[in-house]
């Protein structure tokens, strides 16, 4: 049935158009998967053994356009990589404070976790010079909610609109230590910052209004940063100069990957799904707990724990979803499935209130405006709020022409809606799902 209900097709310019065909007699998902490593594991792995000493070997790397930006970017200055692949991944650390000056400008693509992540390092090491960049996408995103803390440490940066967008350019300083008080709970703004204060002199804190997601604090202690955690008061500190050591890192399946299989099962009518290796770590898991509030069947198999991460297999069977609302702290632990989940609340019965994510409107499109236009487009009844939306859901959706516009999760939470619209959808620029997820339309295909 699958060749019949997916189809894609290449333009000359090599944009991808994916047709989702629903049969009349409807479909049903059934199957075992195994999503692509997590991004956020993998590209703190990346640059961790970058600045590492010795060797840092990498097991499940996700091999999207992200890391393979981050690699790229952190070749340029000196650090020896391997053959990106999802076996075994070797980084040869050039150790902390001794990154190279690259003879060109540094490119991170589409990935804000490369350019915000890296601006720390880079703003680090005194006496160099950096230029970095991106897409045209990336060059439209705010960059100021970490240039901001840097330059309270000392930092020097230049770029486009107030020292705010890419490109930007760096001049190592020694900086100093500060306690930064972040207006938001970002693990981009917070990770920035502590990395920046592993080579400098004294403690340096952020402190955030709630916890996001952990991953950088995790790998930081595993390579050997000594960090002082307080979670009441969502802070984390780390006193510098540190010195790091490779290591050997198993990366998880991605939650965010297994986000667009829990909700496919859950609103495809009889199916059951096994997404097997996904990390749960806590500071991610928001996602779970805005299903399970919804009423999808979901449990977690074969629990365990791989390289300091919590993994499990989860199962994911059809149900009746009913309306909820999703706001305050568990957002920051939820915000890159808010895309998804607005396609769960459109087959939920009620309405679904999503609040507190005006970080949305600055990812790679404007998630919030692009979801609603494009849901609404096939027959949903969504209405936009300046920090989220108001979902009604019940309603059936028809397909209709959409457009990625060229963001990862746009593009394949549009596909997951298609699966359960009646008639033709065909989602234009769908390429853009490479950046995270390069197999997400085989596996598709796979499982009807």
């Amino acid at each position: 049935m699958s060749a019949s209900v997916i189809t894609i097709e290449t333009k000359q310019n090599r944009n991808h158009k994916l047709v989702v065909r629903r049969p009349k007699s409807g479909l049903s998902l059934n199957g075992k998967i195994r999503v692509p490593g997590d991004k956020s594991i993998s590209h703190r792995a990346l640059m961790l053994g970058a600045l590492a000493e010795g060797e840092t070997r990498i097991e499940g790397l996700l091999l999207g356009e992200d890391p393979r930006s981050t690699a790229s970017c952190f070749q340029a200055m000196g650090a020896e990589v391997t053959e990106l692949n999802t076996e075994l991944v070797r980084v040869k650390g050039i150790g902390l404070g001794n990154l190279l000056e690259p003879v060109d400008i540094l490119d991170a693509g589409n990935s804000g976790t490369t350019l915000r992540l890296m601006l720390g390092i880079l703003a680090s090491h005194a006496g160099r010079f950096y230029t970095v960049t991106g897409d045209s996408s990336l060059r439209s995103r705010p960059m100021s909610r970490v240039v901001k803390p840097l330059e309270q440490m000392g930092a020097q940066i230049w770029g486009r609109d107030n020292n705010s967008k890419a490109p930007l350019a760096v001049c190592g300083q020694n900086l100093k230590p500060i306690h930064y008080h972040s207006p938001i709970a970002s693990a981009q703004v917070k990770s920035c910052v502590l990395l920046a204060g592993l080579s400098v002199e004294g403690k340096t804190t952020v402190t955030e209004p709630a916890l996001s997601r952990d991953h950088s604090e995790r790998m930081l202690q595993a390579f050997g940063a000594k960090l002082d955690i307080d979670t009441q008061t969502h802070s984390v500190s780390v006193n510098g100069p540190v010195k790091l050591y490779g290591q050997s890192v198993v990366v998880p399946g991605d939650i965010s990957s297994a986000a667009f299989w829990l909700v496919a099962g859950a609103i495809v009518s009889d199916s059951e799904l096994l997404i097997e290796n996904v990390g749960v770590n806590p500071t991610r898991t928001g996602v779970l707990e805005a299903l399970e509030m919804m009423g999808a069947d979901i449990t977690r198999e074969n629990e365990r724990e791989v390289a300091g991460e919590p993994v499990a297999d989860l199962r994911v069977r059809s149900s009746k979803l009913k309306g909820c609302t999703i706001e305050g702290d568990i957002i920051p632990r939820l915000i890159d499935e808010i895309p998804v989940l607005a396609v769960a609340a459109v087959f939920a019965e009620g309405k679904t209130v999503i609040k507190d994510a005006a970080e949305l409107r600055v990812k790679e499109s404007d998630r919030i405006t692009v979801m609603a236009n494009q849901l609404n487009s096939m027959g949903a009844s969504i209405s936009e709020l300046p920090d989220g939306m108001e979902i009604t859901g019940g309603t059936p959706l028809t397909g209709a022409e959409l457009d990625s516009f060229t963001d990862h999760r746009i593009a394949m939470s549009l596909a997951i809606a298609a699966l359960n619209a009646s008639g033709s959808t065909t989602i234009n620029r769908a390429e853009a799902a490479s950046v995270s997820y390069p197999d997400f339309f085989e596996t598709i295909k796979r499982i009807i």
